[in-house]
């Protein structure tokens, strides 16, 4: 079920939301399994900035309830449906929740474009005392040597000046991003699968960067990174081994 509202936002995806669902990675399980052990029960988890609802998915194996909200309406409509998923149009800021009902707020990929003290000042109102709020994201595909070396240059010199202002909290992984609560310890996690090379180009041309790249020069710069990357990869219809290191912070309300 997905309701709807008008809102402004920073609208970095919208326009390719069917893209963002096929060609984003996923999340570890591991993730998912320490979360839920931090929470002081499994009732209700709020997805906050959900896109299309890759985490939401995976919570909701979990918990008896999910809410997922977004600004965007495009990324929702991609959204896969749960029985236990409620889909909501609401910003960072209102999503509309009884106080206090919430074990376990979460961000992923997403946290680093929020209005940090208007999100914080909702977690704090709609977490139970001993609720969790867990943010997090990941950097760069990891590959082998040489392909890294290709895409560490397409991030950078190509596309780098594109990049939002918001996006150095992915790059400096969320150390310095704002968190209201103490950091509990949390596991070192990585994201793996296998892809081919036609799906980090895929992804590639997923990132926001990439987007205002084409808007504003009125061409796609993936052209310009397709070849060098083809070389570094070698066989185009070889699956590789591709790793996305996570960054994780995680917190928990104060009872008083």
């Amino acid at each position: 079920m997905t309701k709807t509202s008008n809102l402004r936002f920073a609208d970095h995806f919208s326009t390719q939301s069917s893209a963002y669902r096929r060609h984003r990675p996923g999340y570890p399980p591991a993730l998912f399994d320490y979360l839920i052990k931090q929470c002081p029960s499994l009732e209700l988890a709020w997805d906050c900035g959900c896109g299309n609802g890759q985490a939401a998915a995976d919570l909701a194996a979990h918990f008896r309830q999910v809410l997922a909200t977004d600004p965007s309406p495009q990324q929702l409509a991609d959204a896969e449906p749960r029985a236990n998923i409620i889909y909501r149009v609401a910003a960072e800021s209102d999503p509309r929740i009884e106080s206090g009902s919430v074990d376990l707020v979460t961000a992923a990929q997403a946290a680093h474009w929020f209005d940090a003290a208007r999100f914080h000042a909702g977690v704090k109102r709609v977490l139970k005392p001993d609720g969790v709020l867990a943010v997090w994201t990941y950097g760069l595909p990891r590959i082998n040597a040489a392909v890294d070396t290709r895409v560490d240059e397409f991030h950078g010199p190509i596309v780098g000046r594109y990049w939002p202002p918001e996006r150095v909290h992915v790059d400096t992984g969320y150390r310095d991003l704002p968190f209201p609560f103490p950091d509990l310890a949390v596991p070192e996690l990585i994201h793996e699968t296998e892809w081919t090379l036609d799906q980090i180009l895929q992804h590639l041309g997923t990132w926001s960067a990439v987007k205002y790249f084409r808007e504003r020069n009125g061409t796609d710069p993936i052209e310009l990174i397709r070849d060098p990357l083809h070389a570094a990869w070698g066989d185009a219809n070889a699956a590789m081994p591709v790793r996305w290191p996570i960054s994780l912070r995680v917190g928990r309300k104060p009872r008083h």
